[in-house]
């Protein structure tokens, strides 16, 4: 096999590095160019790499245009992981929106503009979070279910439209994964209040940092051997480290609190401090698909990976394992409610000041709060069937006839799929089986008329950019009344009585201010 090229933003992020790590055993396979910004944390952090013949960091970032055209050149694979994440995000939604969607722009333009750029194949790190809260009963999902972001969550649009950028780029061979959660040592040091911005009930299909860092390196092993062909390329996938990762946010909770020797979680928090909606998290129908062609799962099971983190941290996190349970929890209490307490952000918070807008998201009304138990032994925790199998007793409606092969697919599909999203497909004809060239669509709701492929619409769960993806405002009530296809995720949760608009400006902005130019 020849000597491949890979090129890989975010290399220095928790993922990336564990992707540059697993390159790196493979030295007479793999050469590795990796962006990273200067700075001497990073300078120290790649001191070791930039010895290596068969590493080259180039010192740029997502916004510069000639960084990354220095990175892709000569590549022929580029994994893009990097991208403006928690904790700088939360706080700079515009900024977040500018870097994303521009490093997206800036990768499609520089692949483009080589002199084979069919020669080069791209994947694209996506998020669970581009398809929002899937409480019960709709917490099994896969590719292809209808986008739909969480209110306030800035992060996710960034990252829905980057990854509609890549996919309509015109790029010959790209990939698509969703990652889900992350799991990684230094989680189980997060003190913040978006610890309380889970719903107790909802449910995540988390991934080791260790299996997404393998994930990465086997996409390039495994398309070097010839084993990813066209029913890998040019599709959508959810990535996650299996059944035994499938976990309520509840049962995460006791894991999380268990391994460093906490009380559980009804000794430190009441059940009332936490949301009950609008947070993303799903288990993957699909999620052995990857696996079948990546063979990147450790599969260790859950509570020996947790230890295995409580290994890793400092010692001083470790202390509670060696104190009484009930003295740890009189300490660390208040220190919880505190922070669920936080001005602004803290659930407790919105509750005190009856923030009509975020009890709104989060909780439908104040009312609806109250009704929440205040002890654990009023709360029902819900217990789930974590097997596979499982999910087809909540399988979604593609609008489409599923059982035929992509490559059978035809115009009469599309009418029908656009009808069942509340609109119309405007092209007569295609190419049957052809999921790449962009056909005329309308949206029933908004009325914009917009192009897209079938690949993004029909695999990817996108519909019209206008409306749909909410860089303007979150107009979901209305959106479920035109689209059959959006309600079966939104009215779980919601009633059809319900006519919020959220208007993302209104919710970035504070007298006129936008949240990145407001000092914290």
């Amino acid at each position: 096999m020849a000597k491949k090229t890979v090129f890989i933003t975010g290399g220095t992020g928790n993922m990336g590095w564990a992707a540059v790590n697993e390159m790196l055993k493979h030295p007479n396979e793999i050469n590795i160019k990796m962006l990273a910004r200067k700075s001497p944390k990073n300078e120290e952090k790649l001191k070791g790499l930039m010895a290596k013949p068969n590493v080259q960091i180039i010192w740029g970032d997502l916004g510069d245009y000639d960084s990354i055209l220095e990175g892709v050149t000569g590549a022929d694979y580029v994994l893009h992981v990097g991208g403006m994440v928690s904790p700088t995000a939360d706080w700079k939604p515009y900024r977040t929106q500018k870097t994303n969607i521009g490093a997206a722009e800036n990768i499609c333009k520089a692949i483009l503009a080589q002199a084979d750029p069919d020669a080069v194949k791209v994947c694209y790190i996506g998020t669970v979070a581009e398809t929002g809260g899937r409480n019960y009963p709709i917490h099994w999902g896969r590719c292809g279910d209808p986008i739909k972001i969480s209110i306030y969550d800035h992060y996710a649009i960034s990252k829905t439209i980057a990854e509609r950028t890549f996919v309509e780029s015109g790029i010959k061979n790209w990939v698509v994964m969703r990652q889900s959660g992350i799991l990684y040592p230094n989680i189980l040091k997060n003190m913040d209040p978006i610890m309380f911005h889970v719903p107790i009930n909802g449910v995540l299909e988390w991934c080791t940092v260790e299996d997404s860092g393998r994930l990465m390196c086997n996409l390039v092993l495994e398309d070097m051997k010839g084993n990813l062909k066209e029913d890998f390329w040019n599709h959508f996938f959810n990535i996650g480290s299996g059944e035994q990762y499938r976990i309520s946010n509840y049962e995460f909770e006791q894991l999380l609190l268990g391994t460093l020797g906490l009380a559980g979680p009804e000794k430190l928090f009441d059940p009332n401090w936490f949301i009950t909606k609008n947070f993303h998290g799903q288990f993957y129908a699909d999620g052995d698909k990857l696996e079948n062609f990546l063979h990147f799962r450790e599969n260790l099971p859950v509570q020996d990976y947790f230890n295995r983190l409580a290994n890793q941290v400092e010692f001083y996190f470790k202390i509670p394992r060696y104190l009484p349970k009930n003295l740890v929890a009189a300490c660390a209490k208040p220190f919880m409610k505190k922070i669920a307490s936080t001005k602004d952000f803290g659930t407790l918070d919105w509750v005190a000041t009856k923030n009509p807008v975020r009890l709104s998201a989060y909780y439908g009304t104040y009312e609806d709060w109250a009704k929440i138990p205040s002890k654990w032994e009023d709360f029902e925790i819900r217990k789930f069937n974590k097997k596979t199998e499982d999910a087809e007793n909540y399988k979604l409606d593609h609008g489409y006839d599923e059982t035929k092969p992509e490559s059978e697919l035809d115009i009469e599909d599309m009418k029908q799929a656009a009808k069942f999203r509340g609109g119309e497909c405007l092209s007569e004809t295609m190419v049957k089986g052809d999921m790449a060239t962009k056909l005329k669509w309308k949206c029933g709701y908004c009325g914009a008329e917009f192009e897209a492929s079938p690949a993004l619409i029909l695999l990817g769960g996108h519909w019209c950019p206008e409306c749909y993806i909410p860089q303007k405002k979150w107009d979901y009530d209305n959106i479920a009344r035109t689209n059959p296809f959006f309600a079966q995720v939104w009215y779980p949760s919601h009633t059809k009585e319900e006519t919020n608009v959220y208007k993302f400006d209104d919710l970035f902005q504070i007298n006129g201010v936008k949240w990145d130019d407001i000092k914290r």
